[in-house]
């Protein structure tokens, strides 16, 4: 347990962190959705598919709802008889925004390579790429410009401002790395780096005269799983993010008890923490396994300079995973130890 706490009080106190300034969506309950996170974090769990959903409804109390809606899928299959994995995933994303519906839609597949290392202990380094199509729309019949004013309120006619373009697409492509072992009594771990927009898409300004390239997005992630005793364990997490000049820190835990328990592989489990988007918000989670099956739910309390006209609020959020071996394929996995957390 003293592990446990040193290795978590160094990676919070060791990394600085400053308010993000970024384009880059990011959920409170950042863990359920790995590919957004580092592509080489997808198949790093018990089983051999995985399906994750996200639904976030934030800024209702200053100004017109932010939604983001994420599903993700992920199924493993041996790579050799060596204990070598492959993970194939993709991520569906939607994120609207704002008066004038500004809705940005990506579709990324990944693939995900994890070489062991070591087969007492688990251990694996998984190497992945994530890249696909993103596309960005907003309606230009909601816009209001400066010229439209006259006199304190606004005219009915149209703005001067010219719009070439009310939407963009671009090709996005991101890689990562991780390593993930198993340690002491059933205990996991793993620690990972991703780069986003490696190849800086180009997106064209509404006016069509210039074009801005999206910036690189820098990201190391860290988890760990330890059991507490035979019905509990706690469970930590910290991703910490550099784009744009920007830089953000995301961090907390979760403590789980085992509430019934109808078979040995499959208990259920309440979890109750909190986690902190440093300078942002505050963020209490409650979270239920049962059988394969998983929901969670959180609400971001504002605790930046934004509270004077949030009052606090920020947006909850709501997470639903499925995890579980298929039939066909679990005899052939069941020859290859599966990377897990």
């Amino acid at each position: 347990m003293n592990k446990f706490y040193t290795i978590l009080l160094y990676f919070v106190v060791l990394i600085p962190a400053e308010k993000m300034a970024a384009q880059d969506l990011t959920y409170s309950q950042f863990y359920e959705q790995p590919l957004l996170r580092n592509p080489a974090l997808a198949g790093v769990f018990t089983g051999d598919m995985r399906i994750s959903t996200a639904y976030r409804d934030q800024w209702e109390s200053v100004t017109v709802p932010f939604r983001t809606t994420s599903l993700s899928a992920e199924y493993k299959l041996p790579a050799s008889k060596n204990k070598d994995v492959f993970t194939l995933g993709t991520q569906l994303t939607v994120d609207a925004a704002g008066d004038i519906r500004l809705r940005r839609t990506q579709l990324l597949p990944a693939i995900c390579f994890h070489k062991s290392l070591n087969t007492e202990n688990d251990t694996y380094l998984s190497v992945a790429f994530i890249g696909g199509l993103v596309n960005s729309q907003f309606d230009q019949t909601l816009a209001i410009f400066g010229d439209q004013y006259q006199n304190g309120t606004v005219s009915s006619n149209t703005s001067s401002q010219p719009l070439k373009a009310t939407g963009y697409s671009y090709f996005d492509v991101s890689t990562g790395v991780a390593l993930s072992t198993n340690f002491a009594d059933n205990g996991h771990i793993y620690i990972g780096a991703a780069l986003s927009h490696f190849n800086r898409p180009a997106i064209k300004t509404t006016t069509g005269i210039s074009t801005y390239n999206l910036p690189e997005k820098y990201t190391l992630n860290f988890g760990i799983n330890y059991p507490l005793d035979e019905r509990s364990r706690i469970i930590g997490y910290a991703d910490y993010f550099a784009q744009n000049g920007g830089r953000q820190l995301l961090v907390g835990a979760l403590y789980g008890m085992d509430v019934q328990n109808y078979y040995d592989t499959d208990p259920y489990t309440i979890y109750f923490g909190s986690f902190v988007r440093w300078n942002d918000s505050f963020i209490p989670v409650i979270k239920m396994d049962f059988q394969h099956y998983s929901v969670g739910l959180s609400y971001d309390v504002n605790i930046s300079k934004l509270i004077v006209a949030s009052n606090y609020r920020g947006g909850f959020e709501f997470t639903a995973v499925y995890k579980g071996f298929l039939t066909v394929t679990n005899e052939a996995l069941q020859k290859v130890k599966c990377v897990n957390f």
